[in-house]
């Protein structure tokens, strides 16, 4: 089952903000044995938001959505996603009851009885308004909470706020009450070493070969001009199921030594 990540707003895209969701959530998946797959970046754009969910809802992916969930006028992911799925926006009942919650925890911070019929509160519960049929992510910052959507076979999409104080701990939730059964599912490893003034062209025989031989391992070249440091290398490596890993490595660097490549380990 593939994962997905959608980063969602102009302040990302104009370089306002730098991104923080992307490391994270890779953090967050490989301390459980997963990994993302692909991940997509949109500014505030109601048509171009909708594309982007319309193709995320069409597969069977586990997709988290971050940004662009709330009630103010650059807010665009919950209509968007209704839009996608051909659904009114409805408010949903245990997203008003979490609000309500919300605002009576405020006005009595401030000394102050709740009154949930004032303008400002009105609009709060529109955070609350998500795709017809959608269910809730809870949200232990604040308890505004976030909202997901099930596709495909299995797939779902999973819409947290731009803020990563809320987006994290609710992406954490999502992962452990819904998918601690994928967890450590696939064994991986990776072996690199770093090869030293040779050119890629040179090594794509090899490493054509070894995924050809291997159909559990994938290799990885990544170049490096070098610096200071280090001179011009080529980071070579093999990562994949452990087994055929090992043999793949064990490979690549004797076909290494007959080419006289010279290299040291990572």
């Amino acid at each position: 089952m593939a994962i997905g990540l959608i980063i969602i707003g102009d302040e990302i895209l104009s370089g306002k903000r730098t991104d923080k969701h992307f490391p994270k959530v890779v953090e967050l998946l490989n301390a459980r044995g997963l990994q993302l797959s692909w991940a997509e970046y949109v500014g505030d754009d109601r048509a171009r938001i909708t594309d982007v969910l319309t193709r995320a809802f069409a597969t069977d992916d586990i997709v988290f959505s971050c940004g662009g969930i709330g009630a103010t006028p650059d807010d665009h992911t919950r209509q968007c996603a209704a839009a996608a799925l051909n659904l009114p926006l409805v408010l949903h009942p245990e997203a008003k009851a979490k609000i309500e919650e919300r605002i009576a925890d405020v006005a009595r911070e401030a000394g102050k009885e709740p009154d949930y019929n004032v303008a400002d509160n009105a609009h709060r519960l529109k955070m609350g308004e998500f795709p017809e049929g959608a269910s809730i992510i809870p949200n232990p910052y604040n308890k505004i909470p976030g909202f997901y959507v099930e596709h495909g076979v299995g797939g779902a999409t999973y819409f947290v706020p731009g803020f990563p104080v809320m987006a994290w701990p609710m992406i954490e939730w999502v992962l452990d009450n819904k998918y601690s059964h994928l967890f450590e599912k696939v064994p991986r490893l990776e072996k690199a070493v770093l090869v030293f003034e040779q050119a890629e062209s040179r090594l794509t025989p090899l490493m054509e070969a070894l995924e050809s031989e291997f159909p559990l391992v994938k290799v990885f070249s990544l170049p490096s001009v070098g610096d200071a440091t280090i001179r011009r290398h080529i980071e070579l490596g093999v990562k994949g199921e452990p087994s055929q890993v090992e043999a793949a490595f064990g490979k690549m660097v004797g076909e290494l030594d007959r080419l006289g490549a010279e290299y040291q380990g990572v």
